[in-house]
C-alpha cells in the first residue's frame, strides 16, 4: 500500500521537483511545526527566496484564502528569523480544484500556479522565466522504485556536500592572528611601564590630528594598539578575544586582519575629523569594525545566525555606541568609524562561497570612495 501511494503521478511530481529545487538551484527544506501535504524551500540567493509544493487539495475560495493567510503569516515569520525585507514566494499548488475562483496571482510577492500535469509547467511564465530549465530536469530514465531511490540517493548525497560545507565554516580553528594582537596590545602597555616610558609612548604615537597632518602619519596605525589604562586594556583585550576569534575563524586570518587594521585606520581618520585636537588612543575602533563583518557575514549566514545577529550582535553594537554617547572620554568617533570602514571592507573581500563577484566589486569601489572622503575630511577639509 505504502509503494502505491508513493508511486501515484502526484508524488512522482512532488519528488522531481523536490529534486530540482535543491539539487539544481540549492534550496535547503523549511522545516515547520504544524504543516501538511506542503514542502517549503527556502534560498535567499534566488529570486524567489521560498518555493512551497502544496499537494493538499484546495477545493474552493474559502481554502485557499486561508491557505494565503496561513502563508502570509509563515512567511512574515521567515522574514524576520533571516533579517529579510522583502521576501518573494511560489506556491505550486498540485491539487487545486475548479472551484477556486479567485485570482490566484494577486496576492503582492507570493506568485501561485496551478499544476495537474508536468506539461503545465511549459504554460507557466513564472516558470519561464525565472526556472526556464524546470521542465528539462524534470525528465527522468527511471521509473517506479527505481527513480524514488535515485532521488532520495542524489539528496542524501548533496545533504552531505552541504552538511561538510558548513562544518567548514563553524568548525572551531586556533585564532593566531587574535592571540597575537592580544599580545601586541598588552606588549605595549605593560613593557612601557615597567622601563617608566609610558607618557613617551603616548604622547609619540597617539592618535593625534595636529601630529598626523604634519607627517606623523603612523600615528593611524600605532594608536589603535596603545591602551589609557588597564580596565581599558582588559575590556578591548576581552572583546577582542570574544569577537576577534570568530570573525578570524569565519573568514579567515588574512581577511581578518586586513579588516580589523582598515576598521582601526578608519576609526582613527574619524577621530581626526570630529575629535578636535584631542588625542585618542584604543583598539575600539577596530573591534567596531570586526562586529560590522560579523554582521555581514551573519546576513549571509543568517538562516543559521539571524536570531543570533538581531538578537546579540547588532543590541551589542547600538548599546555600546549609545553608551559611547553617554559617557566621557570616549571616542564615539573612532567607533563609529571602525564600524563602517570594518563593514564596508568586509563587503570588499566577501563571504567565501556566498558572496557575489559584483557583489564584491561594489565593495571595494564604496570602501575606496569612504577612506578617500574620510582621508579628505581629515587632512583637506579641516573642521
Amino acid at each position: 500500500m505504502e509503494n502505491e501511494i508513493l508511486m501515484d503521478d502526484k508524488n512522482v511530481l512532488v519528488m522531481k521537483l523536490l529534486h530540482y529545487f535543491i539539487i539544481d538551484k540549492n534550496y535547503n527544506p523549511i522545516i515547520l511545526q504544524g504543516v501538511e501535504n506542503e514542502i517549503w524551500l527556502e534560498n535567499l540567493d534566488e529570486d524567489y527566496e521560498v518555493v512551497r509544493i502544496v499537494s493538499g487539495y484546495i477545493h474552493n475560495d474559502e481554502q485557499f484564502n486561508f491557505d494565503m493567510f496561513k502563508t502570509k503569516r509563515i512567511v512574515k515569520k521567515i522574514k524576520k528569523k533571516t533579517l529579510s525585507f522583502k521576501m518573494n514566494t511560489l506556491s505550486i499548488f498540485l491539487d487545486m480544484g475548479d472551484n477556486v475562483s479567485q485570482d490566484i496571482h494577486a496576492i503582492p510577492h507570493v506568485e501561485c500556479i496551478k499544476i495537474n500535469t508536468e506539461a503545465d509547467f511549459k504554460k507557466s511564465p513564472v516558470i519561464k522565466k525565472f526556472f526556464p530549465d524546470l521542465t528539462k530536469k524534470l525528465k527522468f530514465n527511471e521509473k517506479g522504485i527505481a527513480l524514488f531511490a535515485k532521488i532520495t540517493s542524489d539528496i542524501n548525497e548533496h545533504n552531505k556536500k552541504d552538511a561538510k560545507k558548513i562544518n567548514a565554516v563553524f568548525k572551531n580553528r586556533f585564532p593566531m592572528i587574535t592571540y597575537w594582537l592580544i599580545a601586541v596590545n598588552v606588549i605595549l602597555y605593560v613593557v612601557p611601564i615597567l622601563f617608566g616610558q609610558y607618557n613617551d609612548l603616548i604622547n609619540g604615537y597617539s592618535i593625534w590630528g595636529p601630529a598626523i597632518r604634519e607627517g606623523q602619519y603612523y600615528r593611524l596605525l600605532t594608536g589603535i594598539f596603545l591602551h589609557g589604562g588597564i580596565f581599558h586594556l582588559l575590556f578591548n583585550c576581552y572583546a577582542l578575544y570574544v569577537i576577534g576569534a570568530q570573525v578570524e575563524n569565519y573568514l579567515g586570518r588574512v581577511k581578518f586582519l586586513i579588516i580589523y587594521l582598515v576598521a582601526g585606520i578608519s576609526g582613527a581618520l574619524f577621530s581626526m575629523i570630529f575629535g578636535g585636537n584631542y588625542a585618542s588612543i584604543g583598539a575600539s575602533g577596530a573591534i567596531f569594525g570586526l562586529m560590522g563583518a560579523l554582521v555581514y557575514f551573519g546576513y549571509h549566514y543568517r538562516v543559521y545566525l539571524g536570531n543570533v545577529v538581531k538578537s546579540q550582535i547588532i543590541p551589542l553594537i547600538v548599546l555600546n555606541l549609545i553608551l559611547g554617547f553617554c559617557l566621557s572620554g570616549v571616542d564615539n568617533f573612532a567607533h563609529i568609524g571602525g564600524l563602517i570602514g570594518g563593514t564596508l571592507m568586509s563587503i570588499a573581500l566577501g563571504v567565501k562561497d556566498k558572496s557575489s563577484w559584483f557583489e564584491q566589486v561594489n565593495g571595494w569601489i564604496i570602501t575606496a570612495i569612504f577612506l578617500a572622503f574620510a582621508i579628505y575630511m581629515a587632512f583637506v577639509y579641516v573642521v
